[in-house]
């Protein structure tokens, strides 16, 4: 474990993975030193930004400026107790905040394969992301895990997926105010469920959390941040990225989309291989409660949500899209590390045996 469970006063040990990083945490955890004009340890962010942007070989997968995404968004989630509130709209901050997210959008949009656009209607909205979904052809992790997955793989899957399942739902939650009518109610409707329709221990994340204990893993928010590499980062920060930027509300409406679409299935097979290698229902829960949720979901997301919101507002189609492919291909990335790691004999995290 990296990242202790600290009183919210106590300095955040998550540990920095280059300059800009560096800069960003001493900055988002009080340092004075960080923010005085006449230390010489005072960053000017915009500068490391851009020095980091021009000199990295892929935004994606630069564990430096991945991790300061990482630290920027969770500052606004309010998800590491240790990062200063006071600090979410630092000017300095949020200056670097967009100078990544330009170049991390640009990243995306050149990198993703977006499928010709289908008429604005939602049906045949609901038509093309179910083909974009089923059009998938990257190696199956979920497949991997049901049939080949050893038990240190499987807790490693885990470690993983806190990143973002500990705080399941909330990316696509910043777009409830930014949608109105029918794509605002769909979206409502996928979320009461995500948070447990009423009853909090019922919560995905909570489920999620509960997996984790019962593999014997830590459940603190944030445990497992400097166990994973740049691309399990920059999966969730996607979703950030589109979530909290208004005018990509297309992008994280196309995204959550595809995210549902793809859900069912996989998770049904993800419980399947962990109950192979002998966790319980504890483990499993979570899983399992996705394979009949999702399958639900997907209809719900398709056609209710992404395609209601082409109908009315037409102009954000060419983003729907663009996030639905977005979310299929740096997951894709993601999966495909875990798969060719494992089938070499490889670990999935950046430090090895950390499982």
């Amino acid at each position: 474990m990296s990242l202790t469970s600290l009183a919210p006063d106590a300095r955040l040990a998550v540990a920095p993975r280059g300059p800009l990083s560096a800069a960003v945490l001493r900055h988002l955890t009080g340092d004075p030193a960080s923010r005085s004009p006449d230390s010489d340890r005072a960053p000017d962010h915009g500068e490391l930004a851009r020095r980091a942007v021009e000199t990295t070989g892929d935004v994606s997968r630069d564990d430096d400026i991945q991790l300061a995404l990482f630290l920027l968004y969770a500052s606004s989630y309010g998800s590491l107790e240790q990062l200063s509130p006071e600090l979410e709209w630092d000017p300095g901050l949020i200056a670097t905040r967009r100078a990544l997210e330009e170049a991390f959008e640009r990243a995306l949009r050149a990198a993703v394969p977006v499928p010709e656009l289908p008429e604005p209607t939602a049906d045949a909205v609901a038509r093309a992301l179910f083909a974009l979904t089923e059009a998938d052809t990257g190696p199956s992790l979920s497949r991997y895990l049901a049939k080949k997955a050893t038990l240190e793989q499987a807790r490693e899957f885990l470690m993983q997926r806190s990143i973002y399942t500990l705080r399941e739902a909330d990316p696509h939650s910043w777009a409830i105010p930014r949608l109105r009518g029918r794509a605002k109610a769909a979206l409502v409707e996928i979320q009461s469920d995500e948070y447990g329709g009423g009853r909090p221990d019922r919560v995905h994340a909570e489920i999620f959390a509960a997996s984790l204990r019962g593999a014997g893993l830590d459940d603190t928010y944030g445990a497992y941040v400097d166990d994973v590499p740049a691309v399990t980062l920059a999966s969730h920060n996607t979703m950030s990225m589109f979530g909290l930027n208004r005018r990509l509300v297309g992008a994280i409406v196309g995204h959550l989309a595809a995210f549902e679409m793809t859900s069912s299935i996989p998770n049904r097979m993800y419980g399947d291989g962990l109950r192979r290698l002998g966790f319980g229902e504890d483990v499993t829960d979570y899983f399992d409660e996705h394979v009949e949720a999702d399958a639900v979901h997907e209809q719900i997301a398709g056609r209710d949500m992404a395609g209601a919101l082409a109908e009315d507002r037409p102009e954000l189609l060419p983003d729907i899209m663009f996030g639905a492919a977005a979310c299929l291909t740096v997951d894709g990335w993601v999966g495909a590390h875990m798969h060719d790691a494992w089938s070499s004999g490889a670990s999935s995290l950046r430090t090895e045996g950390a499982a």
